[in-house]
């Protein structure tokens, strides 16, 4: 959520960001509702400064008859105050934040900007399988059953690559705790609040979320979500931040607007594993992007320890979401499609979020500020599987595991049975 002051003196620049990021928002109401609310308020105060003044003297008959008439009148003005307070606040959720100068403008992903690439891409001197077929020959998965139990976009993860998932999972786990972040097994079952806080609310993605039986019940699509929401309606120490997280949670999404999709696989799913990284810092723009950069750097050091060809796109305001200031994906190389896949995503999301769920620290001087807050993908399986069973395929149809990974899975390659 942006604040009232910030759009009551950039409202040009917050129509133009709402337009960059194909967001229809009506700023000239939200302004007039902002007058009203100032103005009702004023009324309010006044009243209640003449009400003050007759209680230090003795009542007589005509400040007993004007009490009587300020009571009426407040009730009026408050009730009305309420009323143009909902809408206001319910226009606010909408306007999405605007991003930093250096983030590109373009409609959608055709606007992204490619910034490095790394690794080579694999070369092989025999008929390359994707990973479906690796997985069904090597009895790794099983797409079939899992369409039977499941439904659509359903698998079962078995064998080694059951094992394969958890030691990925588990690496990255480690070495995030390793480098200081507090591990976290965040709860998948969430109340609308964290998604509303999150921004997941009230936009579109109402489709994409799994809703439980009780009204106030939602399964999260990412771990960001319920952690973000950890330290909700508190005020924190400036000395204890920056606060790392990294969450190990199962994820949900129903990809309703995806559908047509990446549907052979395990690419996109509705159900799969995320680590992921949360930071909540100081409300700092300069801090802001060197914390950016180390989350990029965690992720980029995953890919490039597991040795997968990546790289890096600056998103455009058309692909990068309402909440985020700037945004990176990372796309890893999947050689069945001759091209690359998202695999990460890392966003800074300025004190958007901590307005909506009212996350501030005191600073030294005292003052109360709300926090920036920060999320990045360090790892998602089985989607990472992917470029991990293609890039390491071998001519006999087996595949080599990483040797980042060979202490946690017990083994060196899957071979056929």
């Amino acid at each position: 959520m942006l604040d009232i002051n910030y759009i009551r003196k950039n409202p040009d620049k917050v129509k133009e960001a709402a337009k960059n990021k194909n967001r229809e928002v009506d700023i000239d109401k939200i302004l007039e509702l902002d007058t009203k609310r100032i103005e009702h308020i004023q009324k309010s105060q006044k009243l209640r400064e003449e009400r003050n003044a007759f209680s230090k003297g003795k009542p007589d008959e005509k400040t007993i008859s004007r009490g009587k008439e300020i009571k009426s009148d407040l009730q009026k003005i408050e009730g009305e105050l309420r009323k143009i307070e909902e809408g206001l606040n319910n226009l606010l959720l909408y306007v999405p934040n605007v991003p930093l100068d250096e983030v590109p403008v373009g409609k959608d992903a055709t606007g992204n900007k490619e910034l490095k690439k790394w690794g080579e891409l694999p070369k092989f001197n025999f008929k390359i399988k994707d990973h479906i077929t690796l997985g069904m020959e090597l009895d790794i998965f099983d797409l079939e059953r899992g369409s039977k139990v499941s439904g659509f976009r359903g698998y079962f993860l078995k064998n080694e690559g059951a094992i394969l998932q958890v030691a990925l999972l588990f690496y990255v786990l480690q070495k995030l705790t390793n480098k200081g972040y507090t591990p976290f097994i965040a709860p998948s079952i969430i109340k609308q609040f964290t998604l509303v806080g999150s921004g997941h609310f009230p936009w579109g993605s109402e489709q994409d979320v799994y809703k439980l039986n009780d009204d106030d019940m939602y399964l999260a699509g990412t771990a960001e979500i319920p952690i973000t929401a950890y330290h909700a309606g508190e005020i924190l120490q400036e000395n204890d931040l920056p606060k790392r997280f990294v969450g190990f949670s199962p994820c949900f999404r129903k990809e309703a607007g995806a559908y047509g999709k990446d549907t052979k696989g395990l690419y996109r799913l509705h159900e799969f594993w995320k680590i992921e990284q949360v930071i909540l810092a100081k409300n700092d723009l300069d801090e802001a992007r060197k914390i950016h950069e180390e989350l990029e750097n965690n992720a980029e050091e995953i890919l490039q320890e597991l040795k997968l060809p990546h790289r890096q796109l600056l998103m455009c305001t058309g692909d990068m979401g309402e909440p985020q200031l700037k945004k990176y994906d990372i796309e890893t190389w999947m050689p069945s499609r001759n091209a690359y896949g998202e695999t990460m995503s890392n966003s800074i999301m300025g004190d958007f979020q901590a307005r909506r769920l009212n996350i501030r620290y005191k600073t030294k001087e005292g003052k109360a500020e709300f926090v920036y807050t920060f999320n990045n993908t360090a790892v998602a399986s089985p989607r990472i599987l992917i470029a991990i069973l293609e890039n390491y395929q071998q001519e006999d149809g087996s595949v080599k595991i990483p040797n980042v990974l060979q202490k946690y899975t017990g083994f060196e390659e899957i071979k056929h049975k």
